[in-house]
């Protein structure tokens, strides 16, 4: 990260989507479901289905063929993508909702003047319509999927692509997400990052992701970031 991280302000959040700001895993094990059935395959648990979720639609698609014991083959794997993809475009936001306290964080950070990003592994054909389904798109100055980037978190792609648009250096950006690909593309790209602790985290224990800090929720970091809370090298709460 640039030296200087610590001492400039943050003047932009960049926000992960799925797992962070809305519990979509109902809608996606629905079409998981759904494009599994018509591959001749058996139904996954939808807990199950959840542990695939951060990597984008291509890995979830992948694991869940070769969960329900299909050996993965690519000539399997386009039809697969097709049938996911109509299924999930006729659920998309059918389930989802935003997690405790999001939409009153969101307004707390936009009623302190900052720039606020949704910056996401998901493709925008599925962001776009999800944001306004929920209500979550007027919140945000920026979105970044991963089809506009060229790359996926972890990648720093899309946060860089993120702070040019906002028009702040990364290290006045501040990631919050849930996964290792919050943390390690955020640390790739120069900002600060927070991880929820409630979110997508692949099985992974957020608190050994490297992040500066883990909060319960939005609200908490929303908190921290209007308050001033800082640790000495990070600018935010350190992770226990």
């Amino acid at each position: 990260m640039p030296p200087d991280t610590a001492t400039r302000p943050t003047r932009a959040v960049l926000l992960d989507l799925d797992g962070t700001l809305l519990d979509t895993a109902p809608d996606l094990a629905a079409a998981a479901n759904a494009m599994l059935a018509e591959q001749g395959l058996a139904r996954l648990p939808a807990g199950v289905i959840r542990g695939f979720i951060g990597r984008g639609i291509a890995h979830l698609v992948e694991s869940c063929l070769q969960s329900s014991g299909y050996p993965l083959a690519c000539a399997r794997l386009e039809p697969a993508l097709r049938s996911f993809g109509a299924h999930y475009a006729r659920c998309n936001g059918r389930e989802s909702r935003t997690f405790p306290g999001v939409t009153e964080a969101l307004a707390r950070m936009r009623a302190a003047s900052l720039r606020l990003a949704c910056v996401t592994n998901k493709a925008e054909a599925f962001t776009t319509p999800l944001l306004a389904k929920t209500g979550l798109a007027p919140y945000f100055d920026v979105v970044v999927t991963a089809d506009q980037a060229g790359a996926r978190k972890p990648h720093p792609a899309p946060f860089l692509r993120a702070c040019e648009a906002l028009g702040v250096a990364p290290s006045e950006a501040l990631v919050i997400g849930d996964s290792a690909n919050d943390a390690e593309g955020a640390r790739a790209a120069g900002c600060r990052v927070l991880l929820v602790s409630y979110g997508y985290s692949e099985g992974r224990d957020v608190a050994s992701l490297g992040a500066d800090g883990v909060v319960a929720t939005l609200g908490e970091a929303a908190e921290l970031l209007l308050r001033g809370a800082a640790a000495p090298s990070s600018g935010v709460a350190p992770s226990s």
